[in-house]
């Protein structure tokens, strides 16, 4: 039975949360202080975080930023904050998805089902070993770990799942829907304004000038490839 962490300071949502998550056969935690919330997942014992923002002690971008440097699983945000700067720091610092209150259960159970298998795929894949990359950029397929110049640079499953997809597919142009669509699945509940986010994210992580990059390349009015030349 998979184990979901609710870091909530509003205990009526996180009560609604936590009864939805368990007539789904799944068991649930709450915690209503964020540094609580960052020491129980912390421990290692969970599946699934979801984590508000606004918390008394730690706050939510601080409990993803330290889950995230122990732990690859599925990080959710549910939030009042509304604004795409708070989706974009969000998602950032590590999270894997956003969403806005008021939500729906339904759509907030669909959401923890489609990271969930998708992690569980990535987890137990067992695909042959291999290094891809170019110029010192290196993507070991066995490990599921990145490096720039031997350094080992920490990612989140989507992060590294774009990046893999789009290196093992050099110099072939995606548009973001192709992208979202390949990387996201169908299933997945949210939208394709994610793909440059995540792309941001990488580049941020891997490239030596963001801004001028020289692995992952815009190609304005149609995509993102891979530059292997």
């Amino acid at each position: 039975m998979k184990k979901i962490l609710i870091i909530e300071d509003d205990i009526n949502i996180a009560e609604l949360e936590r009864d939805y998550l368990q007539l789904n056969g799944y068991r649930a935690q709450i915690t209503v202080n964020g540094t609580e919330g960052l020491n129980w997942a912390l421990t290692g014992g969970f599946d699934v975080v979801i984590v508000d923002l606004m918390l008394p002690g730690k706050d939510g971008l601080e409990i993803i930023r330290e889950v995230r440097k122990k732990f690859e699983i599925p990080i959710i945000v549910v939030s009042a904050k509304s604004e795409d700067i708070d989706k974009i720091r969000g998602l950032d610092c590590g999270a894997d998805d956003y969403l806005t209150k008021p939500f729906s259960p339904a759509e907030l159970m669909a959401r923890i089902k489609c990271h969930l298998r998708r992690y569980e795929r990535l987890k137990g894949s067992h695909t042959p070993y291999e290094i891809i990359g170019c110029k010192g950029l290196e993507i070991n397929t066995a490990s599921h770990k990145v490096f720039v110049n031997g350094k080992e640079i920490n990612m989140t499953t989507k992060e590294y799942e774009l990046l893999l997809f789009l290196a093992s597919n050099p110099n072939m142009v995606f548009t973001k829907e192709q992208l979202f669509d390949r990387i996201w699945g169908e299933d997945y509940i949210g939208e394709t304004a994610t793909v440059p986010v995540h792309i941001q994210k990488i580049r941020k992580k891997v490239e030596k000038n963001p801004s001028d990059p020289q692995w992952i390349e815009t190609l304005w009015g149609t995509g993102y490839r891979f530059n292997s030349k």
